[in-house]
């Protein structure tokens, strides 16, 4: 056992000497290591309202990460698109506005079957729910065109037509929210978590590593070293309130630096905090939602009497056919 504890008191003795001439970050790691190994004798204490900066900094931090999740699907086109359908090239060819143009003036059948496959004129058309219920309704309405043997038109394929135009119209508005979002949302949160957060990220570290020199020094000045198991922290300075000059300048210098980092990082994040962008960015997240689904509701409100006037036509027609068959 005098064995161990005379191992103990040369271990404890060969760190304080290594400490006196290791590098600050190697000292501020055995310092942190005392302290998550609980030999720490005395820790700094950061300020209630430094602590109180950090927890609310932390969660502004959280709801960013945690908003943008979901957000960013704005970024992806296809976010609503269907995953069961599937649609050809020629589906995707051209607008279902210019399929239209291009049906209006075919005279056959045959022609109207080369306006629906003509070949593509720009790029392919946007994968969203939207288009791909106006390709849908105006394939369909198609189809019924072409095995309608009556008289005038059939009513169904005449709605399916219209329906068709205006979903690739909310299709397109949906499109023009997102840009926005993606500019007016989505690049200033990601700027605030990426720049601004990040920066009182870093303040906040360099508060923690003076903090470890601080309390590296004073251990250090004060002879205390690395406990061994359940032993007493060594003392190579019975009185440790008498310091050398030296070691009092050097304490004092440690301090002043944990102070001025201290104050810079309360500055830092009361500037992340403070900062009236996350919100503005909310307004116009919002004001982007609220503009599509106005223009969504100008243009299924404008349809929805003309289908209902359809309807109406239809069903007279049918209570006229019937009456006339009795």
């Amino acid at each position: 056992m005098d064995n161990f504890k005379a191992f103990g008191n040369t271990f404890g003795t060969s760190l304080s000497n290594i400490g006196s001439q290791i590098t600050p970050s190697l000292s501020r790691t055995f310092q942190y290591t005392k302290e998550q190994l609980g030999q720490a004798e005395d820790k700094t204490q950061l300020p209630p309202d430094y602590i109180d900066l950090e927890k609310r900094v932390d969660a502004l931090k959280q709801v960013h990460q945690k908003l943008l999740a979901v957000t960013s699907q704005y970024s992806n086109e296809a976010y609503d698109y269907p995953p069961n359908i599937k649609e050809t090239f020629q589906d995707l060819g051209r607008t279902v506005s210019e399929k239209v143009h291009l049906l209006s003036s075919a005279s056959s059948p045959a022609e109207a079957q080369a306006a629906l496959t003509a070949p593509p004129s720009a790029k392919p058309q946007p994968k969203t729910f939207n288009h791909a219920i106006a390709r849908a309704s105006l394939a369909s309405s198609q189809l019924l065109h072409q095995q309608h043997t009556g008289a005038g038109e059939d009513p169904l394929a005449t709605a399916l037509e219209k329906y068709a135009l205006a979903e690739e119209r909310v299709g397109e508005a949906r499109l023009a929210q997102d840009a926005q979002i993606q500019s007016r949302f989505l690049a200033g949160w990601n700027t605030t978590l990426n720049t601004n957060l990040m920066f009182a990220t870093r303040a906040r570290r360099n508060v923690e590593k003076t903090r470890l020199t601080l309390d590296s020094v004073k251990s250090r000045a004060k002879g205390t070293t690395w406990k061994m198991g359940g032993m007493s922290p060594r003392e190579e300075h019975p009185n440790s309130e008498e310091l050398s000059p030296e070691a009092q300048e050097e304490i004092e210098k440690a301090e002043d630096e944990f102070v001025t980092q201290t104050e810079e990082a309360v500055g830092v994040m009361k500037n992340v905090l403070d900062t009236p962008e996350p919100l503005r960015n909310l307004a116009e997240l919002i004001a982007a939602q609220v503009e599509y689904h106005k223009k969504a509701y100008e243009i299924l409100n404008e349809l929805a009497p003309v289908i209902e006037g359809l309807q109406l036509q239809q069903e007279e027609n049918y209570r006229k056919s019937r009456e006339s068959a009795s």
